[in-house]
């Protein structure tokens, strides 16, 4: 059957013609147009060096002889170009905003195959010198942008460690000592295993063990095992591949190992690790990589495990309820927190801290506590240790009405069974002033010093109408000074 000579069109091409044929016109023609359209366009070959540009986009980006740069890498002559990728992936890039000097050009990618299909190279245009034209989508990428930067600098702040080994209150034997473990294992890279009851502060002091280490300028994560269900622990910890089991999302979800890389991440309560889990965080301590669940890629790591826990792990060992060797993994370094009972001296202390704590949170002055209110604290059992004596004071504000706190209003928010009263010191005689100290024997000395101090304690109450913080301040000593010289002397601001 004859063609009719409208079938054909100015380059011969007959309808129907084959996809090859229409390829071998339609491509040249296409690339003409893009190239006469386009603000500029630049070609790279397999290992992204520079085969061509045209005049156009050489005297755009302040090139005299587009023929100087040929053979050079993209990234030479085009800092932001994204040519390489689409080289070593094959995809292309659509539509994209480079970044040149002070300007942004609107730029698409695309790669370059032989007649078999073979990658060869990429072709760059440049659709636009001038972001302008795009100005709706620009306004919306800029909000974004900025919107992004926002978000990024609020997440880094939220996982930055807040207190330091300082922030640990007390001057005790206990407390000392403990700090100054501390301090060592901030220097030392190796795992900690923290113990301590229920409020001790063992989350404080691994935040400052975060922030005197290398690692301060790193992410702090904390994750309280014992409050993840035992389900979602897996994937909490080590992320998760997309879709790896039903009703996970389509995406990856990076697990808590993975936000923490570079820094410190903070296993609290670790004795209620699951037991199928606890060989796969050994793992991950001994080789420092992690396998996301439902992934068969690992992912290499740098992250500082620090451990706590309030339980006896020596007898979960040996109930065979914790892996005795990821039990000896993780007791690298091991600091144990002593509980409020063991370092009763330091309560004074901690109070005036935890009062000026909930003075700023709240916005009210500070509470003042008699001195014998201070003392009663000083004798109870603290099961629950700081948390506990930060949260009866708390409650205490609530009927404060502005009046120092004395004991009866304290007595009725703690156990009355744990009441102890704390006896006042017993002293001797008062001592009139020798005319030479020296004439003194020492214990006599002693006891001349002790009384002393105390007649200038009362003279000072006396002077500031009871006000025990002008009257630290007349004395020239702390608040928790004058506390801790109150309870030991027996003395009332009255």
């Amino acid at each position: 059957m004859a063609i009719a000579r409208n079938d054909l069109d100015h380059n011969g091409l007959i309808i129907g013609v084959s996809p090859e044929r229409f390829r071998a016109v339609a491509m040249p023609l296409l690339f003409d147009h893009l190239n006469a359209q386009c603000e500029g366009t630049i070609a790279v070959n397999r290992q992204a060096r520079i085969v061509w540009i045209n005049d156009k986009y050489a005297e755009k980006i302040g090139i005299s002889d587009a023929r100087s740069v040929l053979g050079k890498e993209i990234e030479e002559v085009l800092p932001a170009s994204r040519l390489r990728e689409v080289v070593e992936s094959g995809l292309p890039s659509m539509l994209d905003l480079m970044a040149f000097g002070d300007e942004h050009f609107v730029v698409t990618r695309i790669p370059l195959r032989d007649e078999d299909g073979t990658l060869v190279g990429a072709l760059g245009f440049v659709l636009f010198d001038r972001a302008q034209h795009l100005k709706p989508l620009m306004s919306k990428f800029n909000i974004l942008q900025t919107q992004l930067v926002a978000t990024q600098n609020e997440l880094a702040k939220a996982r930055r460690a807040r207190y330091t080994i300082a922030g640990f209150i007390g001057t005790s034997p206990a407390a000392s000592e403990v700090k100054r473990q501390a301090r060592r294992a901030a220097q030392l890279d190796a795992t900690v295993l923290i113990r301590g009851e229920t409020g001790t502060g063992k989350e404080l002091l691994a935040q400052g063990i975060h922030n005197l280490s290398p690692r301060a300028n790193g992410p702090f994560v904390a994750v309280n095992v014992a409050a993840i269900p035992e389900t979602l622990v897996e994937a909490e910890l080590f992320g998760t591949a997309p879709g790896a089991f039903t009703g996970a999302d389509r995406k990856a979800r990076i697990g808590k190992f993975e936000v923490a890389n570079g820094g410190t991440l903070f296993l609290d309560e670790i004795g209620d690790l699951p037991l199928g889990l606890q060989a796969k965080l050994l793992r991950v301590l001994q080789e420092q990589e992690i396998e996301p669940l439902g992934s068969n890629q690992v992912k290499p790591l740098n992250v500082r495990v620090i451990a706590a826990t309030h339980i006896d792990l020596e007898a979960k060992v040996a109930a065979g309820q914790f892996r005795d060797d990821l039990y000896y993994r993780l007791n690298v370094l091991a600091l144990k927190v002593p509980s409020l009972r063991e370092r009763a001296s330091d309560i004074p202390a901690l109070v005036e801290h935890l009062l000026d704590d909930i003075a700023n949170r709240s916005g009210q002055a500070p509470m003042e506590l008699t001195a014998e209110a201070v003392a009663l604290l000083c004798g109870q059992p603290w099961r629950g240790n700081v948390r506990e004596l930060s949260n009866l004071l708390e409650r205490a504000q609530l009927n404060a009405d502005g009046l120092p706190l004395e004991v009866r209003h304290l007595l009725p928010l703690l156990d009355v069974k744990s009441y102890t009263e704390v006896p006042a010191v017993q002293l001797s005689p008062t001592y009139s002033e020798p005319t030479a100290m020296e004439e003194l024997p020492l214990q006599l000395l002693a006891e001349w010093v002790a009384q002393a101090e105390r007649r200038a304690l009362q003279h000072a109450l006396r002077a500031c109408k009871g006000n025990r913080r002008r009257a630290a301040v007349e004395l020239g000593i702390s608040r928790a000074s004058l506390y801790s010289k109150l309870q030991l002397h027996g003395l009332s601001e009255r």
